[in-house]
């Protein structure tokens, strides 16, 4: 990227940032006006479950990628990945089976 570009791309991810981080702090505040509790049973429940959950996905995800790397340059003479694409990677696993699996358990009840 040039440098304008990397100038423009790095404005609206801040400013990405700030609206997102505002719409969070105003959800916040309008169920604390409503009398709705942040957590109850039923919500640390479900989180915890998809913590765990999202934990041992990308437990095993970071396994197979270590496995493909050294199978990949070992055996197929393939070149290492970049690190910093691999971590955003995992992350991108985790967030998205923790989110997924939060929604998941938040639509299958209590059973």
């Amino acid at each position: 990227m040039n440098g304008d570009l990397w100038l423009i791309a790095s404005v609206l991810i801040a400013l990405t940032a700030i609206v997102i981080g505002i719409l969070y702090v105003w959800m916040i505040s309008r169920e604390r006006k409503a009398g709705y509790p942040l957590q109850d049973e039923r919500t640390l429940r479900i989180n915890g479950k998809a913590a765990i959950g999202a934990y041992y996905i990308s437990v095993f995800f970071m396994v197979a990628e270590i496995l493909w790397i050294i199978v990949g340059r070992e055996f197929l003479g393939l070149p290492e990945p970049d690190t910093g694409y691999m971590l955003l990677a995992t992350l991108l696993v985790l967030s998205g089976s923790f989110g997924g699996l939060r929604w998941y358990y938040g639509r299958k009840g209590d059973t």
